[in-house]
């Protein structure tokens, strides 16, 4: 399976339940099509580099999927049809991947940046218990 990963920019004026119903639709999309959703990124809203369809923001959602080349004529089909998105791009990251040892990766990485996280929120605590101590 081929590895793609496609960031589309959601109308930002749509309810939270409107964008994850957009979000769902595609997933589903691509799933529909023999494909396997690896991970989903939202990245909220944001503003946009320029204006897109009048639109100066936007909520951006980063797709990461595995599937044959056939899934991106169909998911650009209807993100094309799809009033609701504003701009979207498809980019390929390899010719052929195994879906589950991606989506083991991924989570590796989520639990390691998690831990990360978590040691550095500990380390300010202390220094700023510590700086309390001194004055």
């Amino acid at each position: 399976m081929r590895y793609y990963e496609t960031i589309y920019i959601i109308n930002p004026n749509l309810s939270d339940e409107e964008t994850s119903a957009v979000i769902t639709k595609f997933n589903g999309l691509v799933e529909k099509n023999k494909g396997v959703v690896v991970k989903v990124d939202e990245w909220g809203k944001r503003t946009l580099a320029y204006a897109i369809k009048k639109f100066n923001k936007g909520c951006y959602v980063l797709l990461n999927y595995c599937g044959q080349g056939s899934i991106i004529a169909e998911l650009e089909r209807g993100m094309k049809l799809d009033e609701r998105i504003l701009q979207y791009q498809t980019v390929k990251l390899s010719d052929s991947v195994d879906p589950e040892e991606l989506k083991a990766e991924l989570e590796k990485d989520t639990q390691v940046e998690e831990t990360e996280a978590a040691e550095e929120t500990g380390s300010q605590e202390s220094s700023e218990s510590e700086n309390k101590k001194e004055e």
